[in-house]
Formats: C-alpha cells, sequence, structure tokens
C-alpha cells in the first residue's frame, strides 16, 4: 500500500521541521531519509516514534521496493540529474522539491509527460523563494487588467538560522551571472548588483536591495506570462548589505573559487547573527486597471525564514496528499491561489497589499 511519505534530506535544517509537522499528522508513516542513517536515526529519536529513520542516497534511482509503498517524496536536497525523479514518476510516486536550482527544476519539468502518463503530480517552487513569492508575484498580477513587470525582493534577517545548504547556496551565487527576462527577451545579469531602492513597509523601511538568482524571476515569466521579471535581495544589516555589494564591485568574489576561502565565508556567514530573526518580502508590479496605468504592491514580514519555508511544504504535502490534484509537473502559482497565502501564513507571517493608479 503506498502510504508513506519519504523527507530526503530529512534530517537537516528545514528537513527537520517537515519531518515534524507531518509526522504529527501521519505519525509512523514519515520516513526522514539521508546518506547518514545514525544522523537520522539520532533525529527521529526526538519525535516519539513519529518519524522513522531511512538511509537513502538519492544520486541514480531510487529502489522499487521503496517506491512501492511511499505516496509522495519531498526532496529537501540539491541534485544534479533527475534520475530519482524520473523513478518515482514511473512509480506512481507524488513528488514535491524544496530546492531552488534552476537548471535542475527545468529538467523535471521536461518530465511532465511522464509524471502525467503515470498517475504522479510533482510540485516546483516550494517555500520562501521561491514559492510564497510565486503566489504574491500571482496576486499582484491579479489586482490589475494587464501586468509588464514584477519586481521581487527579499530582505533576510542576519539574525536568523540558516541552514547549511542554504547558507552555501547564497555564497555560491555571490559571484554567479545568470538569465533573466526583460521585455519578452533573455538577458544576461550579475549577482548583488544594479541595486534598487525597496520599500518593505513601516515596519523596515527603505532597503537597497540586489540582483540574485532566485528561480522564480525566470519561472513567472513562463507561468503568469508577464514580459520582465526580477528578483533581488538585501540583508536586514544595511551594513552588511553594502559590505557585499563593494565586494562585487571590487571583483573580491572571484576568490570564492579557492576553496579555504569559500569555506571560510561559508562559515562566517553561519555565524553571523548581527540581526533579526526576520525576513521580508515586497512584490511591485507594473501595469495597467480599468484603461489606466497601476501598480501593485505586495507586502509579507515574519519571523524564521527556514520555519515558513517548512509551512509551505507542508501546506504543498497535505493538498497532494488530501486533494485530487492534476497529475505532471507544476510550478506552485499553478495549482494554487493566492488565497492560499492565508492559509500558509497565518500566525507566522503578515501579509498586505494595495493597488495604486495614476502615473507609475
Amino acid at each position: 500500500m503506498k502510504d508513506n511519505i519519504v523527507v530526503v534530506g530529512g534530517y537537516g535544517h528545514v528537513g527537520k521541521m517537515i519531518c515534524k509537522e507531518l509526522g504529527d499528522l501521519h505519525p509512523g508513516k514519515v520516513y526522514a531519509a539521508g546518506r547518514n542513517f545514525e544522523r537520522a536515526e539520532q533525529f527521529c529519536q526526538s519525535t516519539s516514534g513519529k518519524v522513522k529513520p531511512l538511509q537513502l542516497n538519492a544520486q541514480g534511482a531510487a529502489d522499487p521496493n521503496l517506491l512501492a509503498r511511499a505516496k509522495l517524496v519531498m526532496m529537501c536536497l540539491d541534485q544534479t540529474d533527475t534520475a530519482f525523479v524520473s523513478s518515482c514518476f514511473h512509480s506512481g510516486t507524488h513528488y514535491i522539491d524544496v530546492s531552488a536550482n534552476r537548471s535542475f527544476l527545468e529538467q523535471v519539468e521536461h518530465r511532465r509527460k511522464e509524471a502525467a502518463a503515470n498517475g504522479a503530480t510533482a510540485i516546483l517552487s516550494v517555500g520562501l523563494a521561491p514559492g510564497l513569492t510565486n503566489l504574491m508575484a500571482l496576486q499582484a498580477q491579479r489586482l490589475m487588467d494587464e501586468t509588464k513587470s514584477i519586481d521581487i525582493s527579499i530582505m533576510l534577517g542576519m539574525g536568523d538560522q540558516h541552514g547549511q545548504a542554504a547558507i552555501e547556496w547564497t555564497v555560491d551565487n555571490l559571484n554567479t551571472s545568470f538569465e533573466v527576462i526583460e521585455d519578452g527577451c533573455t538577458i544576461t545579469v550579475a549577482g548583488f548588483t544594479d541595486g534598487k531602492q525597496i520599500d518593505f513597509g513601516a515596519e523596515w523601511g527603505r532597503r537597497t536591495a540586489y540582483r540574485f538568482n532566485f528561480s522564480d524571476q525566470q519561472t513567472l515569466p513562463r507561468t503568469l506570462g508577464v514580459p520582465t521579471v526580477s528578483t533581488r535581495l538585501c540583508f536586514d544589516s544595511a551594513a552588511v548589505t553594502a559590505l557585499l555589494a563593494g565586494a562585487r564591485a571590487a571583483n573580491m568574489f572571484r576568490l570564492l573559487k579557492t576553496g579555504w576561502i569559500r569555506r571560510a565565508v561559508v562559515r562566517c556567514f553561519g555565524m553571523m547573527r548581527i540581526g533579526e530573526e526576520a525576513f521580508a518580502v515586497k512584490v511591485d508590479a507594473r501595469g495597467s486597471k480599468s484603461g489606466e496605468e497601476a501598480w501593485a504592491e505586495c507586502f509579507l514580514h515574519g519571523k524564521n525564514e527556514a520555519q515558513m519555508t517548512a509551512k509551505v511544504a507542508v501546506f504543498a504535502a497535505n493538498a497532494v496528499l488530501t486533494s485530487q490534484l492534476p497529475h505532471g509537473v507544476y510550478h506552485i502559482e499553478q495549482l494554487f491561489g493566492p488565497e492560499s497565502l492565508q492559509a500558509v501564513t497565518q500566525g507566522m507571517a503578515a501579509f498586505e497589499m494595495r493597488l495604486n493608479s495614476g502615473t507609475v
């Protein structure tokens, strides 16, 4: 019987939170999976048997015997190929991905027919960014008749606790160039450049945010049909944000290619506790409403970014497990409306929106 839930990377920072919440809802059916069985077992002992340990290597195809009992696989690790995902689809096992690697997510999208043919549903862009940012962009779009551009801005608190994988991903993307869609055309931009003043609302005020390689800005032009989308990042410490922007301008991030320097920077980020345990997201959309120029603003702010990511993942998991979702591969905004924002963020974050008209 396919009734198990396998969380790959289930003893990691975000994976633990997902497993605990799913374990409360489905006790004895949730497995914290990964290469290190001892770490999985140690974590599971803290759940009073609600979550079970499982040794699993996500490189290559999954064990057919495992998938014969798995109704859902939740992926919290970065992958380089789709062999594991493909084996899930062929077994009719649903799949949710919490990672944010654009090139990999595009590979999964290309297997949509494979998923649909075998009765599997895959949900991508699950988390804060991408994830809630996608739903906020959808909300902003629906406030207007026509949307010409969407600017997404994310502020992360330096006092928050971030997982090792998230820190490494952030550091590795400080020195990258990536493609975005502008006026319907693909252009290449550099990470942590092109700073822009963003109003994050009364609590946080105006901050300078810089381009960053979040996958939502590559996905939304396709799923929402918006010709220009950008995503920027800053930190609650203006000094840290300015320091990183200055280092990027001085081409110092090229040193991150040296192993020991990269490890030192990752370690430094992990030890920093100079800000608050907070996050904020602002979505600015420009277009028209009733024949006039208009712009929509959506604000989200709360505490504990990792816990928020886990909440989104559990919301998606419950939908897959209890609802008749269409089979195939979808990003979160293709399956859920903006009303889901209230359900996901309730008790953890505040959400507000407004529509302005007149000259943009």
